[in-house]
């Protein structure tokens, strides 16, 4: 080819070159014109020179670069309001987005893959919901700010943020996010300023909040309450300001003495025990402490300079002023910082003296003779401190979960006879005891066995050993426990006569493809637990496939999510037929022995109690690490929800009959419990939030895992403190010892809250009339005018009000004092009943009181039968019409038609052969 050829072929190439750089650069101009004429179209007051017929680029408060790309938009506190496209990722220029303090609704656009983006302000709007998604891909990401959305449904914060390694500011206070703080901040090097205030998250906090280079943390108000402790706190070297306040946290005051910048510190409002660190104060920076409403123990923290430092509601120090504690205390408030400072000592070991009213300590003559701390599911380990409490007899440690070694210090108390540390998990070598001490070692599998130091040097390195084989054994000592339960349960269906009636199968829709792929089933399988199956065992209790559950929940989905609680989630899962069920799924950090003891509670109490008024448990799941428990839907929500929180959720207040017939109907729930089940118990936890509602605003009563056998006759029970303050009797919260007059004394509670509209405790109002039942009870003793106590949500008429204070009245018998004068709660139903203005009994479901209603329906029956009896008499509140509702838990119901989801919970049951 000659020369001129060459030019005229590398001409036209260079044509055909600009003609796709062109063709490309109007493809990328027509992304951003669509999508800012979507943006136009969406708001319902443009700002001023937005218009069609005008350049995007000349638009007010957007930017662009010479190639027409939009690279910023800011258009904050311009009272812009309407919607904004769903998505924002076409312009792939933007750098900066600034949509904050307006009243712009409906869906928040999808940004994601923008990778230029590094400011995102969309905080101070009215923002429905988040899509899935929206902000992946942010990689140069530095602000993100969504703060002051009350109407968004509940969110978690996504993963896809660890992709935004420089971010270095991540606002989202007052945005319904829910779950759990995400463990990915060592993804987020460069993260600063972190404010998540007033949502719902709840769990602790994760560990990799340790070492990051947070500044300000705040995190506090949340609905529930964040748990666990706070030592993370520990390695945030570079905070400066911490919010913490108004949540769950328990333990002690971490050590703080690396975070030098720390100036704001906020603690108050929480569960918080132990002494309070001496550095703390001493902080070079630090101004403001608050420490309000704890249970700190120990010296009062030194304030020689002056820095604004609270703690009112503390009145569990030692001494009212500054200065160091009784050499005894001292020494038992190190015995319980072994202990982790646990709040059952925390409410008992108060003052400047231990013999007077500490339980578990025994003295003579002012010296601490006997320590009793057995079978109180206590963790952590012993104390060489005991060592101190020379005039020490007897030292009961016995059945807990302490690991460690055994001290030799205590072998050196000159007085000591008794030591007991029986069935814990301590391991190491035993001191050698004088031979008048009486010593019980049993049940330690590793103890007086000599650990290596796993490759460790030094003390530390045995110490690390000895921390991991207590660990090892904890857990096969819990997996045994769990094997024992299941072999049991297995044992009693396949060889009882009494038991596993019928076994039926149940298969999933899972089950259903695999089988149509030409999966075989094998007869001889029929009726074993699977995968895919539900199995039913003795009382119709179901073990549920976790597939099944994953799936009418939409894999757990946030957005099913009705309610929370100390040991878990609830969501709602809908099947095919319409079929509704709650299932609480139980927080992996909660899997402790406590939270493990509180899940097999709930299966042991509701195997042997059906009652109208008690929530029914539909089955179980045990799947590795996963322990939920599945229950019957009320779709109403809880009695806390309408009696406190009726206005924000926008439901109408709860007129006296609706009060009335409720705590009538808890009443008989909790009388059931009491004398008329084959067995008594005793609940613990009764409170507005564990009394769920039905479509017909009944009532039962919810959540059992504090549940306790009643003792015989009038004899109490003594166990670990458990429940809810405000609902705690005098007596529990003093001694441990519960009857089932501590039940009476929370309902006697529960009634002085609908008749006043205000919660047990509220810290809103004077301190005077902060705790209700102290408030009230002084109102009904002064004979004060009751009508101006009673909550203005009720209409108030003559006949009403005499209602009202005969109930006032009872309240005041339920929570008295002394157990012995509460009523029991039978009588309580009878001073409620003819209170209630009489109905006639449509069915023999309204007839019957014991058992689930109906004189047909047994504890023999099996679930399935229970569903179709319940379904047959059309009194079952689980299955829906079909059509799409809304719940008071505000989750609307999903198409039934949903391929991905079990088809039924009821009608899909096979029968099997008998074993």
């Amino acid at each position: 080819m000659d020369d001129n050829g060459r030019g005229s072929l590398l001409s036209l190439s260079a044509f055909f070159f600009l003609l796709v750089v062109r063709a490309t650069t109007a493809t990328d101009d027509d992304d951003d014109s669509s999508v800012m004429s979507k943006f136009l179209d969406g708001l319902s007051s443009p700002p001023q020179g937005w218009s069609s017929r005008t350049s995007y680029c000349k638009w007010t408060g957007v930017s662009c670069d010479s190639s027409s790309h939009v690279t910023s938009i800011s258009l904050e506190s311009m009272s812009l309001s309407g919607t904004l496209p769903s998505d924002l990722s076409p312009l792939s220029r933007l750098k900066s987005v600034s949509l904050q303090r307006n009243s712009l609704s409906g869906s928040i656009p999808s940004f994601a893959n923008l990778a230029s983006l590094e400011e995102l302000f969309l905080d101070n709007n009215n923002f429905t919901d988040i899509p899935s998604g929206a902000f992946q891909g942010l990689t140069s990401l530095q602000v993100l700010s969504v703060s002051n959305n009350p109407n968004l449904q509940p969110w978690m914060i996504p993963e896809d943020l660890k992709e935004s390694s420089g971010l270095v500011t991540l606002y989202a206070s007052d945005a319904n996010v829910v779950g759990s703080l995400p463990d990915f901040f060592h993804s987020l090097s460069s993260l600063q300023h972190l404010r998540l205030s007033y949502n719902n998250l709840t769990g602790s906090l994760p560990a990799s909040l340790g070492g990051s280079s947070i500044q300000t943390l705040w995190l506090n108000n949340q609905e529930q309450g964040l748990s666990g402790t706070l030592n993370v706190l520990s390695g945030m070297t570079q905070l400066s300001q911490a919010w913490l306040h108004k949540n769950q946290f328990t333990g002690p005051v971490p050590d703080l003495s690396k975070c030098e910048s720390l100036f704001d510190l906020q603690l108050r409002d929480n569960l918080l025990t132990g002494i309070v660190p001496a550095s703390l104060t001493s902080l070079s920076n630090i101004q403001n402490v608050s420490l309000d409403n704890n249970k700190l123990q120990g010296p009062i923290p030194d304030n020689s300079r002056n820095i604004k430092l609270t703690y009112h509601g503390v009145d569990t120090f030692c001494k009212t002023s500054a200065g160091p504690c009784d050499p005894q205390v001292t020494t038992l408030l190190e015995v319980a910082g072994a202990l982790g400072y646990p709040m059952t000592l925390a409410d008992s070991w108060s003052g400047n003296d231990a013999c007077q009213g500490w339980i578990f300590v025994t003295c003579q003559g002012g010296k601490v003779t006997t320590v009793a701390l057995s079978k109180q599911h206590f963790i952590g380990a012993i104390s060489p401190s005991f060592g101190n409490l020379t005039s020490l007899r007897s030292l009961l440690l016995n059945d807990n979960n302490l690991t460690g070694s055994i001290p030799d210090s205590l072998a050196k108390l000159p007085d000591l006879e008794m030591l007991d540390v029986s069935n814990n998990n301590l391991s190491g070598l035993v001191p050698k005891f004088p031979s008048k001490v009486k010593l019980v070692t049993s049940g330690n599998p590793l103890l007086g066995k000599k650990l290596s130091s796993g490759g460790g040097s030094g003390a530390g390195g045995l110490g690390g050993s000895s921390n991991s084989a207590g660990a090892i054994a904890g857990i096969v000592i819990t997996v045994l426990i769990i094997a024992g339960v299941v072999a049991f349960i297995l044992f009693r269906c396949f060889h009882s006569k009494s038991s596993c009636r019928k076994t039926w199968s149940v298969k999933s829709s899972v089950h259903k493809a695999e089988s149509s792929k030409g999966r075989a089933k094998s007869p001889q399988n029929q009726g074993n637990i699977r995968n895919n199956d539900f199995l039913i065992f003795d009382n119709g209790n179901v073990m549920v496939s976790i597939h099944v559950l994953r799936q009418v929940t939409n894999n757990f989905f946030p957005g099913n999510i009705i309610g929370r609680g100390g040991f878990g989630t609830v969501y709602r899962g809908v099947f095919e037929d319409g079929m509704e069920i709650a299932v609480k799924r139980m927080e992996s950090s909660a899997m402790s022995d406590k939270g493990i003891h509180e899940f097999q509670a709930e299966i042991s109490v509701l195997t042997q109690v059906r009652h109208r008024h008690l929530v029914a448990l539909l089955g179980f799941c045990i799947n590795g690490n996963e322990r939920l428990l599945v229950y019957e839907f009320m779709p109403r929500g809880t009695l806390s929800q309408h009696v406190f929180e009726w206005r924000e959720r926008q439901l109408p207040p709860l007129s006296w009959k609706q009060r009335l017939t409720i705590a009538v109907d808890v009443a008989r729930g909790v009388e059931y419990l009491h004398s008329l089940a084959q067995q008594s118990f005793i609940h613990r936890d009764l409170k507005p939030s564990n009394i769920l509602l039905g479509d017909d605003m009944r009532a039962k009563v919810a959540d059992f895992g504090l549940v306790r056998n009643a003792p015989d006759g009038k004899y109490s029970v003594e166990t670990r403190l458990a429940g809810t303050f405000g609902y705690l009797a005098p007596e529990y919260a003093a001694t441990g010892k519960v009857t089932t007059k501590v039940d009476i004394f929370a309902f006697g509670v529960i009634l002085m809250e609908l008749i006043t509209g205000r919660k047990a405790l509220d810290d809103t109002v004077s301190d005077e009339r902060s705790h209700l039942v102290s408030w009230f009870r002084r109102i009904l003793i002064n004979k004060e005018d009751l009508s101006k106590v009673i909550d203005e949500a009720l209409d108030l008429d003559e006949e009403t009000l005499q209602s009202i204070t005969k109930v006032a009245e009872l309240s005041g018998h339920c929570t008295a004092r002394e157990p012995q004068q509460r009523p029991d709660m039978g009588h309580v139903v009878n001073i409620l009943s003819p209170l209630i203005e009489q109905w006639r009994p449509e069915s023999r479901y309204e007839l019957e009181e014991d058992g689930l209603g109906m004189s047909d329906i047994s504890l023999n029956m099996s679930l399935p039968q229970v569903l179709q009896r319940w379904q047959s008499e059309g009194t079952s509140t689980m299955y829906s019409n079909g059509t799409t509702t809304t719940s008071s838990y505000g989750l609307s119901q999903t198409d039934s038609s949903t391929p991905s989801k079990p088809s039924t919970f009821k009608d899909s049951m096979q029968s099997t052969n008998r074993r």
